[in-house]
């Protein structure tokens, strides 16, 4: 497992605003995620690794479910975003029951049981490589997931799974949710049991007991604050702002309108607004030995 370099990694200017528009979003998925945590009852001082763990945003909601005497270890492949992720660590005093590392969730380096959990969180996408993770089929992979935990701890795969973001134009967001852009990484031809909301189907054919899924809300609703307002303008423009091509000419100019602060159809100032957004987590627990 290799070290965070001394000399802070360069960010590339197409990895900055990825990890910009990754903390931009956080608020308005934040209470979705910490159900999902939350719901793991995760034991205090137990261990954990956070696998493909970004710039440390969940790394840092785990870390205070365990508490103190708890540890764990955000694995990513970016040496940037480790960087970056113990930056984030330090600054909310989470320094000293926290580590980064740099890995590969394909490949993990770990010894057999070394942690009581395993927290995955949209990064394990089965597909080609330029979609996430480089891999066509998830099953060795879950297993490693697996492995790396003790007996009777627990995997945990969360993937963001819906979301209404524009309330009052139902038909438009049909169509711009139609749009490949939405549905990245799958893709169509791909098998159907690679699609992440297939994910309990990885887990039993891992080996994994007690298997189930929950799906947990995060909503929005007006008024909203600068920082709410701001992460539903990033998430628009993630979800959506490449769709010009895949849509009519007419819903793209009603999109514009809606997502344009100051226009007079500007959809998060309208004093009715109300969206969430879905996160759903599955979960396995790993048979004894």
């Amino acid at each position: 497992m290799s070290e965070t370099q001394a000399v802070p990694p360069e960010l590339s200017p197409h990895m900055a605003e990825y990890a910009q528009r990754l903390a931009a979003i956080e608020p308005l998925r934040q209470p979705a995620i910490r159900a999902a945590i939350a719901a793991l009852d995760l034991v205090p001082g137990s261990r954990g690794l956070d696998v493909g763990c970004g710039i440390g945003l969940h790394t840092c909601l785990l870390a205070e479910q365990v508490g103190a005497r708890g540890h764990v270890t955000g694995l990513d492949r970016s040496a940037a975003f480790v960087h970056l992720a113990e930056q984030r660590a330090a600054e909310a005093g989470l320094g000293e029951c926290t580590t980064f590392e740099l890995g590969d969730l394909t490949a993990l380096e770990y010894e057999d049981g070394t942690f009581d959990w395993l927290w995955c969180n949209d990064a394990l996408w089965p597909g080609p490589e330029q979609m996430g993770c480089p891999t066509d089929d998830p099953l060795p992979v879950v297993r490693q997931f697996a492995r790396v935990v003790r007996p009777g701890g627990t995997v945990a795969l969360a993937y963001w799974s819906s979301q209404r973001l524009l309330p009052g134009y139902p038909a438009l967001e049909a169509r711009l949710s139609a749009t490949p852009q939405t549905y990245a990484p799958f893709q169509e031809g791909m098998r159907a049991e690679l699609h992440c909301m297939r994910a309990l189907g990885w887990l039993q054919a891992a080996g994994l007991r007690e298997v189930r899924a929950r799906t947990f809300v995060a909503e929005a609703q007006a008024p909203l604050d600068a920082v709410h307002r701001r992460a539903l303008e990033v998430t628009l423009d993630m979800f959506w702002g490449q769709a010009r091509d895949e849509v009519n000419a007419e819903d793209w100019a009603l999109f514009q309108r809606l997502r344009e602060p100051g226009s007079s159809h500007y959809l998060l100032e309208a004093p009715d607004y109300y969206a969430f957004v879905t996160y759903t987590l599955f979960t396995g627990t790993v048979p004894g030995r």
